[in-house]
């Protein structure tokens, strides 16, 4: 625990030094990155791999075929 806590104040401390300039230029670089196609289309499939695996995002049908609403009940 001690070792994350001091790598977060290590980071914040370098990060401060950089100053707006470079953050910019990070942000930058990440956007650029992460807007390309390929990377696109690989966090698509692995967005399709994961639902797969742990069923989120559809919607499971009941016993008699129809899907549940997604409606949360009210507590009375």
């Amino acid at each position: 625990m001690k070792g994350i806590l001091l790598g977060a104040a290590v980071g914040y401390v370098l990060g401060a030094r950089a100053g707006r300039q470079r953050y910019d230029q990070i942000v930058r670089a990440y956007r650029s990155l992460a807007d390309h196609p390929a990377v696109q289309g690989a966090a698509g499939i692995v967005r399709a791999k994961v639902g797969e695996k742990t069923g989120f995002g559809r919607h499971q049908p009941n016993a008699n075929g129809h899907r549940r609403d997604p409606v949360i009940p009210r507590a009375n």
